[in-house]
């Protein structure tokens, strides 16, 4: 995911027009709000037939109105309903024309007393008085979403809500999928991110929680055995007094679909039963065959060539930050390559490269009508078993104005500067320092391929010292993942001394992470044993410097200059060339990029590892929140070809 100049910009003008949305279109066009007394208390949650005509309701315009049956609020999208001796506020969504029952909001005991707390222009709101205490739910004009408030005693906010999958969204690492028919537990904690995801409905609707402190837990919990099996609802700790919690329904045909995918269907085109409602950057998690889930873009049609369109919420455009150019100014080519490790832009074929998994067709993408297709991997590395789930994350440039997506609800929530801080724009740029060794590589080629190596010295020499930047570079991001790496087995080391009943899934991390060693060390020692750097080894050793990579790169860039190369025209140009000076880089180069892709590959895994062990025991939550908050931090900021997203 590469950091373009002016992104922050462009999101805050999409974050202004998604609340534009959501107030409702626009001023021309306002939309009402109401609150009705049904007359007459219901024993049973009410029906569409009994919504839509009202019969025997009665309008409230006065705040000191006490309610005779039971109360409802509504907007042009919500309708909610506090009855009197119901279990919690009762919420129905009414973007398909007619109301279908979404969620109960439910704050720990049965409805006693409502009170009309406010009825305005802008908003309404109910007081909810139970045995627990009381809670605020307040709707506004052209929302999506009820916002909840405990105003005395209230602790919890019970989402109750039966649900195929729950996710929690990661912009960091992939997402975490949960799916209830693997975990045996009826009740479950989960990571506070901020905001979780219920998929419910016909595949039609996602019922959204959102909450201001990370510190609040979140629980789920489960029941039914089998198929049957699912979630039937989200609990969420207010936190803090006066803190606030969400709840939003984005709904429409389409709005998430999901099917099962197996070994066997690796490399088979799979035209789905299923067409993008709006564009947007849509998420599809596949489910590997170790329990995690691998999180992809789905890819849009390119008209301008013919391929695709990788999109990201941070590169709305063409443009390249200055983070990628090198000393001379110039910018790394190789880095913006078609398919290369930063594009954005995919042939006909789809082919990718990344770092770990090379070069693959990527397996999802939609075509010009919209129409989804997968066509899952066959990589020793990595193999699809599970449920594939697809829903929109965020907004693009493209995305309709009436349509909405949970980054949009986040921002309409929290509001642009904690939205901000919590997709952590920043933590997001990746640099790309120098150029690639291969880039040089092709640089060189074309300057003495061309006869101008006497007359364009400097920018030769430019380009080695552009080279040696960017392994220096690689070579510190290794180095940081390796002393993370380090780190985060001693604090389980600890832990695990604290907490003897926790070994097995404490052990479980520790190996994961001792991971990073095991795949720096074997490319550290490829390096070594490539015959021309065999020979660099002892030279930089005879200088009293330990041989890593930089210090390879600046004897290599020595030996050109040194040995006349730098300017050397004869018929045996390439073969030298390439003997004494390219192939060695670009050896470091390789295995460095592989280095640090593969370290970026088990500190996402990390992450999502302790999210998924803390869901099947509660007591490793306090260690599974520090080893995400650790993960997310090493994540920041990486360099391009560590590939932080597919």
């Amino acid at each position: 995911m590469i950091f373009r100049l002016g992104c922050v910009g462009r999101i805050l003008s999409m974050f202004a027009v998604a609340m534009l949305a959501a107030q409702g279109i626009a001023a021309a066009q306002p939309r009402p709000l109401a609150v009705w007394d049904t007359g007459k208390p219901s024993a049973e949650p009410l029906t569409p037939d009994a919504i839509g005509p009202k019969a025997g309701w009665t309008p409230v315009a006065d705040e000191t109105a006490a309610f005779q049956g039971d109360a409802v609020i509504a907007n042009s999208r919500i309708l909610a309903v506090a009855r009197k001796n119901a279990a919690g506020l009762e919420l129905y969504s009414l973007g398909a024309g007619k109301p279908i029952f979404r969620a109960r909001l439910a704050t720990g005991a049965n409805i006693e007393r409502v009170t009309l707390a406010e009825n305005g222009k802008a908003a309404v709101a109910l007081e909810i008085a139970t045995k627990a205490g009381i809670s605020r739910f307040r709707l506004k004009k052209g929302d999506l979403f009820v916002e909840a408030q405990s105003v005395s005693g209230v602790t919890m906010l019970r989402v109750e809500c039966p649900s195929r999958f729950a996710v929690l969204p990661d912009f960091f690492a992939d997402d975490i999928l949960f799916d209830p028919r693997k975990v045996p537990l009826d009740r479950v904690e989960l990571p506070s991110e901020n905001f979780l995801l219920h998929f419910t409905g016909k595949q039609d609707a996602i019922v959204m929680g959102v909450f201001e402190n990370r510190n609040q837990d979140v629980r789920v919990t489960l029941a039914g055995k089998g198929n049957e099996r699912a979630i039937t609802g989200s609990e969420i700790e207010f936190g803090k007094k006066g803190s606030k919690i969400w709840v939003a329904i984005l709904e429409g045909p389409g709005m998430w679909h999901s099917l099962d995918v197996a070994p066997a269907d690796a490399k088979k085109i799979m035209p789905l039963d299923w067409k993008m409602p709006y564009v947007a950057q849509w998420r599809v998690d596949f489910t590997r065959k170790d329990g995690l889930t691998d999180s992809w873009d789905m890819l849009l049609p390119d008209k301008e060539t013919g391929g695709y369109l990788k999109p990201s919420w941070l590169a709305q455009d063409g443009s390249i930050s200055a983070a990628t150019k090198t000393k001379s100014g110039e910018i790394d080519r190789d880095a913006y390559r078609p398919g290369g490790p930063a594009s954005d832009r995919l042939g006909p074929e789809r082919k990718r490269w990344t770092t770990v998994l090379g070069q693959v067709q990527y397996p999802c993408w939609s075509d010009a009508d919209g129409r989804g297709f997968l066509q899952p991997l066959l990589h020793k590395k990595l193999t699809f078993d599970g449920p594939v789930l697809i829903y929109p994350i965020t907004r693009l440039a493209q995305t309709p104005i009436q349509a909405y997506t949970p980054v949009d609800i986040v921002r309409n929530t929290l509001g642009v500067g904690p939205c901000q801080h919590l997709l952590d724009v920043e933590g997001q740029k990746q640099e790309h320092v120098g150029r690639a060794t291969c880039h040089v590589r092709t640089l060189l080629n074309e300057v003495y391929g061309a006869g101008q190596q006497k007359t364009k010295r400097k920018e030769i020499e430019s380009y080695l010292g552009d080279a040696h930047d960017f392994v220096t570079h690689i070579r510190k991001r290794i180095q940081a993942y390796v002393a993370f790496g380090k780190d985060l087995r001693q604090y389980l080391a600890e832990q695990r001394a604290k907490h003897p009943e926790l070994k097995d899934r404490l052990d479980e991390l520790a190996t994961l992470a001792r991971e990073i060693d095991e795949r720096v060390e074997p490319r550290m020692a490829a390096i070594l044993k490539h015959p021309t750097l065999k020979e660099i080894v002892e030279q930089v050793s005879a200088r009293k410097e330990d041989p890593t990579p930089p210090a390879l790169a600046a004897q290599l860039n020595r030996n050109f200059i040194g040995k006349g190369l730098a300017g050397y025209a004869e018929p045996d140009w390439r073969e030298r060339i390439k003997k004494e000076y390219t192939d060695p880089m670009t050896t470091i180069g390789g295995q460095q990029d592989e280095m640090v892709g593969e370290c970026r590959w088990v500190v996402k895994a990390l992450r999502q590892k302790a999210g998924i062990l803390m869901a099947t025991n509660p007591r490793l939550a306090p260690i599974a929140a520090e080893i995400r908050t650790r993960s997310q931090k090493m994540l920041r900021g990486g360099a391009a070809y560590e590939g932080g997203r597919h």
